[in-house]
């Protein structure tokens, strides 16, 4: 019976957790749906890597010229957030509260595999110039991949008021937009 109840919080803790997330998230998506459906779209605009890590980024490989030779003067993985940085804009076009929750999981699942690609994509060349293995070159990719991930599902929802909110391409709204009648 014990592992009954120990297979089954292991099974439904994620799904519940998951339910729960899109119940406290989904006032904001409706928000965002209601306010869209009023407001235009403003011209897309992009800073890299959001969180200040482009801005950083460039600094330390302005100031360290061996560090930009070795990394470039860009994160690796700044196409990745140009890309996510898209879909946030306009909400991944997305017509509905549900489409927009489900499309911003699937860009940030896509920007933290975009990350992992990159990575990949270096491991030999980082591995043989640090003397690690390509493996460890793939962990920390990961382990960058995964504290992205972590910070934008965590400060990236729609109607926060934050610059790099889900949707920030329409004007600012709080949750509680789409709870109270518009006056007139």
């Amino acid at each position: 019976m014990r592992a009954l109840s120990v297979t089954l919080i292991l099974v439904a803790g994620p799904i519940m957790a998951q339910d729960l997330a899109k119940t406290m998230e989904l006032p904001a998506h409706n928000a965002l749906m209601a306010l869209r459906d009023k407001a235009g779209l403003s011209k897309f605009e992009s800073d890299g890597c959001s969180g200040g890590l482009s801005t950083t980024w460039r600094l330390v490989s302005d100031t360290f010229p061996e560090f930009a030779a070795a990394h470039e003067a860009s994160p690796p993985w700044e196409e990745c957030c140009v890309i996510h940085d898209r879909a946030y804009h306009e909400a991944a076009g997305a017509a509905s509260a549900d489409e927009s929750y489900d499309a911003r999981i699937v860009a940030d699942w896509a920007l933290r595999a975009c990350v992992m690609e990159k990575g990949e994509l270096r491991a030999e060349d980082l591995a043989e110039r640090y003397e690690v293995t390509p493996d460890q070159v793939r962990a920390a990719y990961e382990t960058i991949a995964g504290a992205m991930y972590l910070a934008v599902r965590f400060g990236g929802g729609p109607c926060t008021g934050l610059p790099w909110r889900w949707g920030f391409g329409y004007p600012r709204c709080t949750p509680f937009d789409a709870m109270v009648p518009a006056r007139e």
